[in-house]
């Protein structure tokens, strides 16, 4: 039996959505039941590690199928919460559908770990990892007692039985260049996103973390000096919002000098075109994507910020951000390497 668990499941961190809400439950000292989707055999809408938490209270959140198999998973999740024993159990959608009913697409089976969310040592290293992006693999045994354990990374890992494995890690960084309006708006968005958002700007008046209070952080540095030390990779994104020649064009440089994947800058034609010739000669100039973002029309702070990040994932699925009903083939982006357990 192979005693090295594995799920390689990049910054996509499932256990990160329910968490708050063990945190919060276990704050309060209730009881959480966790519903892992730890298998599969067939298509999904969502991937494994995708959770549901249930709490004693009643209280719930998550999911493991987007809404197919949830309530009978409430129904078991609460039974041991109740004192029956934890278990790895089968459904599958549409399992309660009459001969005549139409079943949903995702019909394969689904094989969903129901136990206690992890107390103790392993509840603080969680929490601890979560709260500073800290890299930490969290496995799960996957036949009885279904024991917790963590560590730094995979080899750490306890062997001898098989396990389920979430290795939690920072999310892509999406650096904004430019602390307004505007930049509060994209690090409120792109938190869900599991994207860790630093804001620079060089005016102190401006580089305040009560102006983005939702951001992983906020410097008063110039933008050339900031990305001249951080090293972003293909991985990272960076947008330039502050409207100001003088800033933008010092972060335009310094990132198309680096490795970000997508660098992109606020303003309308006009502004880009004198910017283009601002910038002519400029290596990597071709890299700048001005105007930011897809074409939703936005009106306003939020339409906009949505805009600019909806182009910003397109791009690190490598699509073009078109309308699904007009395009043929995968509606997701490829997971690579496909999260699986082993033992």
């Amino acid at each position: 039996m192979d005693a090295t668990p594995s799920w390689s499941g990049g910054w996509r961190r499932m256990l990160s959505e329910v968490w708050p809400f063990v945190a919060q439950r276990h704050g309060a000292g209730q009881r959480v039941v966790l519903a892992r989707l730890v298998r599969r055999t067939g298509p999904g809408s969502r991937p494994l590690g995708a959770t549901m938490a249930v709490a004693a209270d009643g209280g719930w959140t998550g999911s493991v199928s987007g809404g197919c198999v949830e309530g009978a998973l409430l129904d078991e999740a609460r039974s041991v919460l109740d004192g029956a024993a934890p278990r790895l159990t089968s459904v599958r959608p549409g399992a309660d559908l009459m001969p005549w009913e139409p079943a949903p697409a995702c019909a394969g089976e689904l094989g969903v770990l129901i136990c206690p969310a992890p107390v103790g040592p392993v509840f603080a290293a969680v929490s601890a990892a979560l709260a500073t992006r800290r890299p930490l693999a969290v496995a799960v045994e996957l036949e009885p007692p279904f024991r917790w354990s963590t560590a730094a990374d995979r080899s750490g890992l306890p062997g001898g039985s098989e396990h389920f494995v979430e290795e939690l890690r920072s999310g892509p960084v999406l650096l904004v260049v430019g602390a307004t309006d505007l930049a509060a708006m994209l690090a409120a968005l792109a938190a869900p996103l599991g994207q860790r958002v630093v804001v620079v700007d060089p005016r102190p008046a401006y580089a305040r973390p009560e102006r983005v209070p939702t951001a992983d952080d906020v410097v008063c540095v110039w933008p050339d000096e900031w990305l001249a030390a951080a090293k972003l990779t293909t991985r990272d994104a960076v947008l330039v919002v502050t409207h100001d020649p003088r800033i933008d064009d010092r972060a335009i440089r310094a990132a198309l000098a680096g490795s970000a994947g997508y660098v992109g800058v606020l303003g309308s034609r006009d502004t880009h075109t004198r910017r283009l010739a601002r910038l002519a000669g400029l290596p990597g100039l071709d890299r700048l994507t001005g105007p930011a973002g897809l074409d939703l029309g936005a009106t306003s702070l939020a339409q906009t910020a949505l805009s600019m990040l909806a182009e910003v994932v397109a791009v690190g699925n490598r699509r073009t951000g078109g309308r699904l009903r007009d395009l043929r083939g995968r509606i997701r982006a490829v997971e690579t390497p496909a999260p699986q357990p082993v033992g």
